[in-house]
């Protein structure tokens, strides 16, 4: 039945939006003024303190917390396998803190997620906070918990950040109106359709498949972004995707940011757009490019498990968390 709202004694009935597979995802209460937010280094090691970030998550009234990881060297990681567990564990079991905020991605996590018992966020959730190599954990959260998390901005990327970008991501933590509207690829299949959305890094989605942290794709919105492949490598994880059958029944596919591509001496001759579109023209499925949000600057927050209404047509495209 179409929805319908009123306004000035007149009703309007708005079309009816197809709507996929919301999973009974664990509410996690918004942070407010005076909560604690706690920020780790789960992957590779920082390149310089976080003070502009620590500042901006004071600015916005948060106590931060700062973990061992922080000032932690091993070879390239923020100290060995067991620290950034341990770094983590303690935030996930410490329920003062409410939300745990990544520093940076680059490479580590996949190696110490089996070290950590996410199991307490089950019964007291609490945001994660990260992007690229924390789509590990992103995945491991949705597939084994049923929680939401937020892909965003983290602190090492903070001096870089668009103010659009960071103020989406308070936005999303505390619980304000999250609405994107851009202008539409020339690329875009339209549609319109109301589904969880889920996803991250596209190199990490990879190395999940399989294991404990994989995730069921199905009904669900699949966001997809990366940096530094070679265009031929973004190709065969999107076939490996297809493959494993991870395409077939989505509720629509958000490709956000494909930065900083290789090519070979002979050019692979295919676009990000290419080649996404060519592994899903069997299908109906809504499809945009160019989403605002990845390896760039203005890299805006994604609520991960949080239905999201997306409206993908000729000149735009709209999409609005509900």
């Amino acid at each position: 039945m179409p929805l319908q709202f009123v306004a000035d004694f007149f009703i309007f009935e708005l079309p009816d939006f197809p709507t996929y597979g919301i999973a009974d995802y664990h509410m996690i209460p918004y942070l407010k003024k005076g909560d604690k937010i706690a920020i780790t280094c789960p992957a590779k090691k920082l390149p310089r303190p976080m003070d502009a970030a620590v500042k901006i998550l004071q600015d916005w009234g948060l106590e931060v917390v700062i973990g061992e990881t922080l000032d932690a060297s091993y070879h390239q990681f923020a100290g060995d396998d067991e620290l950034r567990a341990r770094d983590m564990q303690r935030f996930i079991d410490d329920d003062s803190i409410k939300a745990i905020i990544a520093a940076r991605g680059g490479y580590g996590t996949i190696r110490m997620i089996d070290l950590v018992d996410f199991s307490r966020l089950a019964t007291n959730p609490k945001w994660l906070i990260g992007f690229s190599d924390i789509t590990i954990i992103h995945s491991h959260l949705h597939n084994n918990y049923g929680l939401q998390s937020i892909h965003g901005q983290m602190p090492v990327n903070v001096p870089d950040a668009s103010s659009a970008s960071l103020i989406s991501l308070k936005k999303a933590l505390f619980g304000e109106e999250v609405t994107y509207s851009f202008q539409s690829h020339n690329a875009n299949r339209p549609g319109q359709v109301t589904a969880s959305v889920v996803g991250g890094n596209l190199s990490l989605l990879i190395a999940a498949l399989g294991s404990v942290s994989d995730m069921d794709y199905s009904d669900k919105i699949l966001f997809l972004e990366d940096v530094g492949e070679y265009l031929y490598s973004v190709d065969r994880m999107l076939y490996t995707l297809k493959r494993a059958g991870k395409l077939n029944n989505l509720a629509g596919i958000i490709v956000g940011g494909f930065t900083e591509l290789k090519d070979n001496e002979i050019p692979f001759g295919f676009t990000v757009a290419d080649m996404v579109m060519n592994l899903v023209k069997e299908f109906d499925y809504p499809v945009c490019f160019d989403f605002p949000a990845g390896h760039i600057p203005d890299n805006h927050a994604i609520v991960f498990g949080k239905p999201l209404a997306l409206t993908v047509n000729g000149q735009e495209v709209t999409a609005s968390y509900i």
